[in-house]
């Protein structure tokens, strides 16, 4: 299925597909489910409205959609201080209470499971970049100055660890899974 602006199935099989993992995305930002429903739905739009600008050639659709969740997220906390955010624990739940499908239970468990997998094995000045950028919602420049380091020193790091996940799950078989590479 081929994902075009005012294609309303298209629009449909993405959102059965990743509205579990694009809310908890956004819950782990937000900490708030009145907001994470409403990023996640602005995500969403904005996807479908701008689908000619997908390149697959920059990324899978998933990413796409994720990074949309993640960026609206942020922008939702930037309409509060700094000071509030925190750091909540990613609530597994939230993914699964879509659906009553146990592969599909599975498959997402295991999807997780591979992700802390490979989060984990980073090293820590990797990790911990790419947990407060995708997990705590903080720019580059932010982590700069919360870590002491350039932010040109963030980038590096950022760049290198997405690299490394990004090979990490492709050789478990995780990267790419998504519409572009379905019939």
């Amino acid at each position: 299925m081929v994902l075009a602006a005012g294609n309303q199935d298209a629009l449909l099989e993405l959102y059965d597909r990743y509205a579990g993992l694009a809310y908890a995305v956004a819950m782990r930002v937000l900490g708030d489910p009145a907001r994470a429903e409403d990023a996640v739905q602005e995500a969403f739009l904005k996807i479908w409205t701008n689908a000619s600008s997908f390149d697959p050639r920059k990324g899978s659709l998933r990413t796409w959609l994720i990074t949309a969740v993640r960026n609206r997220s942020i922008d939702f906390l930037r309409g509060r201080g700094a000071h509030e955010r925190e750091e909540l624990e990613l609530q597994p739940d939230l993914a699964e209470s879509h659906g009553s499908d146990p592969w599909r239970e599975v498959s997402l468990s295991l999807e997780r499971a591979a992700v802390r997998q490979a989060v984990s094995s980073l090293p820590a000045e990797q990790r911990q970049a790419v947990q407060l950028a995708y997990f705590g919602g903080y720019s580059q420049a932010e982590i700069a100055d919360m870590t002491k380091v350039p932010v040109s020193t963030v980038k590096g790091r950022m760049r290198l660890a997405l690299e490394k996940l990004h090979s990490y799950l492709q050789g478990r078989g995780l990267y790419p899974t998504d519409l572009e590479a379905a019939p």
